[in-house]
C-alpha cells in the first residue's frame, strides 16, 4: 500500500491534513495520517497540495491523420506535465474525422500503447451521420460533438437546424450529451477582407462578435426545450450569454457550460498586432468581459474549465504573415493550464477546492467517468496531483511538452508547480521527467466490452 501524506488534501467535503491511501489502481482511504499501516510505502508532501487528477474533456489530440499537429504521444506527456489523468478526444481534426464507429475504432489503434494518461473519446454529430449517433454510442462515445460554422477544415463539417432536428432525437435517445461550438455563422466575416487590416488583433476581435455567440446559444436553448437533450456549451467567451444560460438553467433545461483558461487570464487589450499566438475561437475579449467570466463561475453559470487544446504546426499560426484572417485558431495549454487558472483564481479568493471542482469532478462528470475519475475518495481510481500553489516560475518552452513549443503564455510568470502527477497509482510525471511506461488506457472501454 502508498501513502501519499499532506497538510492539504483537497476532497470533495473540503481541504484537510493527512493521507491518500493508495491499494492497488484504487484509493482506499482518505485518511488521518496517524491512521496509515505501518507497513505502507510513505511519501510526505508537506505543504504542497493534493488534488484529484485533473480531467480535460476538451481536447484536440489530431492522431490519426494529423500527428505532425500533436499525437496521443505529445498530448498526453503535456497532459500528465499539467497535472491530467484524463483527456476527452474531440471527434475532428484527426483523419478520419470520428462520425462513424469505424472511425472510432481507428483512432483506439492510434492511441494503443502511446497514452502517458487515459483517455476517452467524443463522437460527432455532422450532416448525414444520424444513423451512426447511437452505433457510436453503443460502441463508448461519451458524447458528440456539433459546429454551427465552419470548423476550419474539410473532414468536418458544420450543422444547419434540419441537419440538427434529424440528429437530436438520437442524441437524446442515447442519454450523453451533445457539445456544441455555439457561433451562428450569419454573425461571421462580416468585414471587407480588402479593407480590413488583418495583422491587427482588433479586426479579427470584431470579425466574431459577441452576438455571434449569444444567438446561438439561444438557438441551441431553444432546440434543448424542444427535445430535452443534455446541451453543452463549449469554449464559452462572452459574458453576455450568461443571463440566457442562467435563465435556462433556472428553468430547468438540462444545460452545462464550460470556458477556457485562455478567456480567465488573458484579455484583448493586451494581446499585440500580429501576435497570432494568442487567436483562438471564439476570440479573447476584452478586461471586463474576463471578469464577466469569472463572475459566471462563481455564481455556477459556468460549471468547468478545460483546455481546447488546439496545437498546430508553426507555419499554420503565421503563414510568414502573422495575418489574423489566415492564422490558425487555437490555443495549446495542457501543460500550464492549472497554474494559468490558478493564477487567477487566487486573486479572486477561490480555493483550491474550486480549482477541484471545475478541473476534475465537473469535466469527468460531464465524460460520464465521474465513477472512478475526479475526486480524491474510496474507491476511485487514485489519480493525484502534486501541487505547490505558492511556488512561481516563468514559462518556457522546456515546460510545455506537447509537439510544437507554440504558446502565448512563454515569458510569463505564473503560480502553482505541479510537481507530481500519479496515474492510478503509479507516477507518471515527476518534476519534469517522464518515468515508467505508458500506462493510459480508454477509460470505460474494459467494462463496456465485458457487457457486450
Amino acid at each position: 500500500m502508498q501513502a501519499l501524506i499532506s497538510r492539504r488534501i483537497v476532497t470533495p467535503q473540503g481541504i484537510r491534513p493527512g493521507a491518500v491511501l493508495i491499494d492497488g489502481e484504487r484509493i482506499r482511504a482518505v485518511a488521518a495520517a496517524s491512521e496509515v499501516p505501518a507497513d505502507a510505502t510513505r511519501d510526505d508532501f508537506g505543504e504542497a497540495a493534493l488534488l484529484p487528477g485533473l480531467v480535460d474533456s476538451h481536447v484536440h489530440v489530431n492522431e490519426p491523420g494529423r500527428t505532425e499537429w500533436e499525437g496521443f504521444y505529445t498530448a498526453t506527456r503535456a497532459a500528465a506535465a499539467g497535472g491530467y489523468a484524463l483527456l476527452v478526444d474531440m471527434p475532428l481534426n484527426c483523419i478520419p474525422a470520428t462520425t462513424k464507429v469505424s472511425a472510432l475504432e481507428e483512432k483506439r489503434q492510434a492511441a494503443n500503447g502511446n497514452c502517458r494518461v487515459d483517455w476517452a473519446a467524443w463522437g460527432a454529430v455532422v450532416p448525414g451521420n444520424a444513423g451512426e449517433i447511437e452505433p457510436l454510442a453503443q460502441a463508448g462515445v461519451r458524447g458528440f460533438k456539433c459546429f454551427l460554422v465552419h470548423p476550419g477544415i474539410e473532414e468536418f463539417s458544420m450543422v444547419c437546424e434540419s441537419d440538427l432536428r434529424t440528429a437530436l432525437p438520437h442524441v437524446a435517445r442515447t442519454g450523453l450529451p451533445l457539445l456544441v461550438h455555439a457561433e451562428l455563422p450569419q454573425f461571421l466575416g462580416r468585414l471587407d477582407i480588402r479593407d480590413n487590416d488583418w495583422s491587427l488583433y482588433s479586426t479579427y476581435l470584431r470579425s466574431r462578435p459577441d452576438q455571434a455567440e449569444v444567438a446561438a446559444i439561444e438557438f441551441m436553448l431553444s432546440l434543448c426545450r424542444e427535445y430535452r437533450f443534455h446541451l453543452h456549451i463549449v469554449h464559452l467567451a462572452t459574458g453576455l450569454a450568461l443571463e440566457p444560460l442562467a435563465a435556462a438553467r433556472a428553468e430547468g433545461l438540462p444545460v452545462t457550460v464550460e470556458t477556457c483558461p485562455h478567456y480567465l487570464h488573458l484579455e484583448a487589450e493586451q494581446i499585440a498586432d500580429r501576435a497570432t499566438q494568442f487567436k483562438c475561437a471564439p476570440p479573447i475579449r476584452s478586461r471586463a468581459n474576463r471578469e464577466q467570466l469569472w463572475n459566471g463561475l462563481r455564481a455556477g453559470v459556468i460549471d468547468l474549465v478545460v483546455t481546447d487544446h488546439s496545437p498546430c504546426p508553426p507555419g499554420m499560426k503565421g503563414h510568414g504573415q502573422n495575418n489574423f484572417r489566415d492564422a490558425w485558431g487555437g490555443i495549446a495549454s495542457l501543460s500550464m493550464a492549472l497554474p494559468v487558472v490558478w493564477t487567477e483564481a487566487e486573486q479572486r479568493s477561490f480555493a483550491l477546492t474550486d480549482i477541484a471542482r471545475w478541473m476534475a469532478e465537473k469535466p469527468a462528470r460531464l465524460a460520464g467517468c465521474d465513477a472512478r475519475k475526479g475526486r480524491l475518495a474510496a474507491g476511485y481510481d487514485a489519480d493525484c496531483v502534486v501541487f505547490d500553489p505558492d511556488a512561481e516560475f516563468t514559462v518556457s518552452a522546456d515546460r510545455l511538452h506537447h509537439r510544437h513549443p507554440i504558446s502565448p503564455y512563454l515569458g510569463e510568470t505564473l503560480r502553482g508547480v505541479v510537481r507530481r502527477t500519479y496515474l492510478r497509482g503509479a507516477v507518471v510525471f515527476c518534476d519534469g521527467t517522464f518515468p515508467g511506461e505508458n500506462l493510459g488506457r480508454e477509460c470505460g472501454y474494459a467494462n463496456l466490452r465485458r457487457n457486450a
